[in-house]
């Protein structure tokens, strides 16, 4: 058999559709030295296909049968590996742009059922209230249960200003949730940025895709024409990831040059790589090194990193780099733990298959694959615990999930993050906007945070310690 030609390194979080990101060499298909195709198990195939094919009880296309056996032999391997039809294999290229059509959900599967992994920002899904650990059961009037993650994104797909119907289990709720939603071009901006106070500036990195170390210097630029930096908030809260090389860029833009950013390895040797903060790692054809533009000053500024549960993948990256050469302090809470690489190897007919073929490591040589990112200092959501996290889906969740080789698990399940009680507020009297009494303990309910503002309470926490004041402990700790 010839080499497949690799296309691109996909680093995105448990999404339905990853990003599409580095270029690497030919993988090859087969180690040397191995016997071939098992001719045994491929008659078996052939078989059941024939039975298949001959007797069952309604006629199947023989196109349709080699995509699902390829579908069932990718999904059977890890969360990640999935079959690409030529559908989903065009919204991952257009998605590294930025701009797509939908709803604006990432989501996962999770006993047939389609789980919201995370609303984004912006979109019709966001502003509809939809939560991370929502169950979606039923798309329009069709039942979940026996569709496959891609056909449940086609469904929820489709032209801008069309509207579909979710049916949802809420964890809480006593009955399922209608909600209808209206489609449109999904633009998701990679980078916003805001000076909160004189010195003090904040930059929130939403997704990794191909312009985001470019506008990240933009960005950084617009915040310190009116003075310097005292300090500098880099949110990567609930971001899936995305391009690799825009997370290297990223990490370069606060590394210094050529320091060590990610490692990958895996059983070929295509998949053994370094990627470090120079140019030739962070650019894509471009000749052009947007760095070169950066503020001097941005090399030295004191700096937060704020993460948690849906901080994955290329996101998980910077952390663990700025983390690793204590270049900036990392707070929040773990993230979600995607520490493996996938490769997209075009097929004929516009198809394509996305397979896991490494794992990525932290410059100190850590593993984040089923364990994430532990911040140096643990902040949660609010000062009484994380209630809108409360069972957020995270790696270590995923069936098939891959195992952390750096803490001896090979062969066995990576052990399940556990679970922490959160504290309660003793109830006080209160008056609502009607007038009506009211407990203050409704307050604590998940309420939706706006990022840098008035109740964002990790924010607040990271802009005490630039400040050097007293950060204030969660009351669960």
């Amino acid at each position: 058999m010839s080499k497949i030609k690799t296309i691109s390194l996909t680093l995105g979080g448990f999404v339905a559709g990853a990003l599409i990101s580095l270029h690497i060499p030919a993988l090859a298909d087969k180690e040397a030295g191995k016997p071939g195709l098992p001719i045994e198990e491929l008659r078996t195939f052939a078989e059941v296909y024939n039975a298949v094919k001959q007797g069952y009880v309604e006629p199947v296309e023989d196109k349709k049968m080699i995509a699902n056996a390829i579908s069932g032999l990718l999904s059977n391997l890890d969360p990640h590996s999935a079959y690409l039809d030529a559908d989903a294999f065009k919204d991952l290229q257009v998605g590294t742009q930025g701009e797509f059509g939908g709803l604006g959900i990432e989501v996962g599967m999770e006993d047939g059922l389609v789980k919201v992994v995370s609303p984004i920002e912006d979109t019709p899904a966001y502003r509809a209230g939809l939560k991370a650990g929502d169950l979606i059961f039923k798309l329009d009037d069709t039942p979940v249960k026996g569709l496959t993650l891609n056909d449940a994104v086609k469904k929820m797909r489709g032209k801008p200003k069309t509207p579909i119907k979710l049916s949802i289990i809420r964890k809480g709720e006593t009955k399922p949730i209608e909600v209808t939603l209206i489609r449109e071009v999904i633009k998701v901006q990679s980078v916003k940025s805001k000076l909160v106070e004189p010195g003090f500036g904040w930059v929130r990195i939403t997704q990794f895709q191909e312009n985001t170390g470019a506008n990240l210097v933009k960005h950084l630029g617009d915040l310190t024409k009116g003075g310097s930096l005292k300090g500098l908030v880099l949110d990567l809260r609930n971001d899936p990831g995305g391009l690799l090389n825009g997370a290297v860029g990223v990490s370069a833009a606060f590394l210094p040059a050529n320091a060590k950013v990610v490692s990958t390895d895996g059983r070929t040797e295509d998949a053994k790589q370094e990627f470090l903060a120079r140019p030739s790692d962070y650019l894509r054809g471009s000749k052009d090194d947007y760095l070169k533009a950066l503020p001097a000053e941005i090399k030295q500024v004191p700096m937060v990193v704020l993460v948690n549960s849906g901080s994955a993948s290329a996101s998980e990256i910077v952390a663990g780099a700025l983390q690793d050469h204590k270049r900036a302090v990392i707070m929040g809470t773990q993230t979600f733990g995607k520490g493996s690489v996938q490769t997209v190897l075009p097929l004929p007919g516009n198809t394509a298959i996305k397979l896991t073929t490494a794992r990525y490591y932290t410059p100190s040589g850590r593993s984040i694959q089923a364990k994430g990112i532990v911040p140096d200092i643990l902040v949660e959501e609010t000062a009484n615990g994380s209630p809108a996290n409360a069972g957020r889906l995270r790696e270590a969740d995923l069936e098939r999930h891959l195992t952390n080789d750096k803490d001896g698990e090979a062969g066995k399940e990576a052990p399940k993050p556990e679970a922490k009680p959160h504290a309660k507020t003793p109830a006080k009297p209160g008056k609502g906007k009607d007038g009506e009494k009211k407990d203050e303990a409704d307050e604590d309910q998940p309420q939706r945070i706006e990022y840098a503002g008035k109740n964002d309470y990790q924010f607040a926490q990271a802009l005490n310690l630039l400040k050097g004041l007293q950060i204030m402990q969660n009351k669960t700790q």
